[in-house]
């Protein structure tokens, strides 16, 4: 089959929305990582707290920390040649929490630090399965398991 060059860019503007809306919604799922974070962080310190674990006012500074949006935890993008590769940033040590196809919007778990599990998890262009994703990022990973 051979593909005209008419059809060819009558189609760009179309793929090249897609990359877009699939990078848009891998930030955002990035950006529900720290959130969830930050969440499960102050829910620890909040727990300490009322067990008498206070040392000092560390507990507490670091609830007013996270509540700044200061996190020990980054999550960004690392853009290669098929994939949007998450990565999540714990103190200087990198490890990959996600990838997610440039061109399907489909999202992995990692197999290794280079490569995606074969099951897709979620797709990021298909709503109900976006706000699943959303609803369940949790930024240790677990929602990336199948069940």
């Amino acid at each position: 089959m051979t593909t005209e060059f008419a059809d060819f860019a009558a189609t760009q503007d179309a793929r090249n929305t897609i990359q877009l809306n699939v990078r848009k919604y891998t930030l955002m799922l990035c950006d529900a990582l720290k959130m969830n974070y930050i969440e499960r962080s102050i829910k620890s310190h909040n727990i300490s707290i009322a067990a008498g674990n206070e040392v000092g006012d560390y507990h507490q500074k670091s609830i007013e920390a996270l509540k700044n949006g200061e996190s020990d935890y980054d999550f960004f993008i690392e853009e290669g040649r098929k994939y949007l590769k998450i990565v999540m940033d714990a103190r200087g040590s990198k490890s990959v929490h996600a990838f997610v196809d440039k061109k399907t919007g489909e999202v992995y778990k990692p197999a290794s630090f280079k490569s995606p599990a074969k099951i897709v998890r979620f797709n990021l262009l298909n709503i109900a399965s976006r706000e699943e994703c959303f609803a369940r990022a949790d930024w240790a990973g677990g929602y990336l398991y199948v069940r």
